[in-house]
């Protein structure tokens, strides 16, 4: 029976019934000026064909010349990922036709990676921590870039024509291949996810790379396969390429899972087989049969000498590493005083550097979290975009609480503060005077909407002369609402008392 034609397995399901095993290989695209082998600038965005040599070109005779930046952007990466760096390493040719591969080759290394024998401790939303192991971290070249135009997937598969951009030919890549990664049961979609966003925060801490994944900085090949128990042999594998997003991961992951077992209901056998990801209908569809290393064809690259890192220089990147990702999350929920499950939501919610930065423009520590992970949040959920895509800074948020914290407005005229900013209207300072919003500081206007409050409820303005303050919220109330929530309701109350005892 083709798999093409089975239904999927009820996830619940299919992860009772069989043990899943994925394996993760992330490329990250290194931030370096230069190409991996060449002069040509490695910028993003340029025309195309425009950011191109010889070398990333292919034209014969055009000689590489390794990068020393990427080699230490690599080693530091190795390092972070708690791996050994070798004593000695080199590049290989790997052997395959694809059309943004002008060289027919993809210079890249194979029994012989820079960085070897590490693992990277995740910390999933419920504060468990689980460890991934590293098999090696590898440095290579990226591709070009294929544009098929025609057809209503943009896959070659009915293009009119393609196009090939060599300016990403040659990018310096490193490649991070997990060992495989077991005992994760119904949370490995979770594991996966979270593996991957760990990776792309230690990009950023080392600064090795933007790690932008809407721009192919960080993209993941996910292997899944199933297993009938934790001590059957490994399942036959899928690898689905070039995942570039941490929803996306979790959810090929998923669907993998069931798409398996519902194949391996039916009788029959799952392929090793490449698959693209879909994201607008959540699925994956078959690419081509998995190649093998052996199809490769791999042999030693000799146009390049072996890598010899220096002790001494290893221990200079090592020595000069940041504070990584897990450390900095420890220091900061310390120094902001958040207890566990506070900062699992703020980390969770991808708003660790947003707060941080909005406590580095003034505001508490309580109230750049009350404002990140409250009404922002909701916003974010609402419009169905990430707290970071909103269009508001740190900044901002700072300034805004900066105007609460004077008393020029509440947290009730704050809130339509925000609502204006994010409406684009300015900055919190511009929207405060053209909504007219802020607080109401004159005793004058105050007393006036006293005494109406007071005259309308006279029966109210008795019970408190009587020592009853229980009915001296309704009056603040219609204060408050007499000034349109602009009055400070402490101040209020003391004049309401001055008022009736006078």
């Amino acid at each position: 029976m083709s798999a093409a034609l089975v239904d999927l397995v009820d996830y619940d399901e299919a992860v009772a019934r069989f043990d899943p095993v994925i394996g993760i290989e992330v490329h990250v695209e290194l931030g370096t000026a230069t190409k991996m082998f060449d002069g040509a600038p490695a910028g993003f965005g340029e025309e195309p064909n425009t950011s191109v040599t010889p070398v990333s070109l292919g034209l014969p005779g055009a000689l590489p010349v390794v990068n020393e930046k990427a080699v230490e952007y690599a080693i530091r990466i190795g390092l972070a990922l708690n791996c050994s760096i070798a004593e000695s390493c080199r590049f290989a040719r790997k052997n395959y036709f694809y059309p943004d591969v002008p060289k027919n080759f993809q210079t890249s290394q194979y029994d012989e990676p820079i960085a070897f024998d590490g693992y990277v401790d995740v910390e999933l939303e419920d504060g468990t921590v689980f460890r991934v192991d590293i098999e090696r971290a590898h440095m290579e070249e990226d591709a070009g870039k294929n544009t098929h135009v025609g057809g209503s997937t943009g896959r070659i598969h009915g293009a009119e024509y393609s196009l090939v951009d060599y300016n990403r030919a040659g990018i310096p890549l490193v490649e991070i291949v997990t060992r495989p990664i077991t005992g994760a049961g119904e949370r490995a979609p979770e594991v996966a996810r979270r593996y991957v966003q760990t990776l792309r925060d230690l990009f950023r801490a080392l600064e090795v790379s933007e790690a932008r994944m809407e721009r192919g900085n960080v993209r993941a090949d996910v292997n899944v396969s199933l297993r009938p128990t934790p001590e059957s042999p490994l399942g036959t594998r899928t690898e689905t390429k070039n995942v570039n997003s941490f929803r996306s991961v979790e959810r090929s992951v998923r669907y993998e899972i069931s798409r398996q077992a519902a194949v391996l209901d039916a009788g029959a056998t799952v392929t090793q087989e490449t698959r693209h990801w879909h994201e607008d209908t959540g699925s994956t569809t078959s690419g081509r049969i998995k190649s093998d290393a052996e199809d490769y064809r791999y042999f030693p690259e000799p146009d390049l000498a072996p890598i010899v890192p220096d002790r001494a220089w290893i221990e200079e990147i090592r020595a000069a590493l940041p504070e990584l990702p897990a450390a900095r999350r420890r220091r900061l929920q310390g120094e902001w005083g958040y207890a566990d499950a506070e900062m699992r939501d703020v980390v969770n919610a991808g708003a660790v550097e947003l707060i941080e930065a909005t406590v580095a423009a003034g505001a508490s520590p309580a109230a750049a979290r009350k404002w990140w992970m409250g009404e922002l949040a909701r916003t974010a959920k609402q419009q169905e975009v990430e707290l970071a895509d909103l269009p508001i800074t740190p900044a901002q948020i700072g300034a805004l609480q900066s105007l609460v914290d004077s008393g020029r407005i509440n947290d009730k005229l704050a809130r339509q503060v925000l609502e204006g900013v994010l409406a684009g209207e300015g900055e919190p300072e511009a929207v405060v005077v053209a909504r007219g919003l802020e607080v109401v500081s004159d005793d004058g206007p105050l007393l006036d909407a006293i005494d109406a409050a007071l005259a309308a409820q006279p029966d109210l303005a008795e019970k408190i002369r009587g020592g009853n303050q229980g009915p001296i919220g309704a009056i603040i109330g219609a204060v408050m609402k007499a000034t349109r929530g602009q009055a400070d309701a402490g101040r209020v109350r003391e004049l309401v008392l001055e008022r009736l005892k006078g």
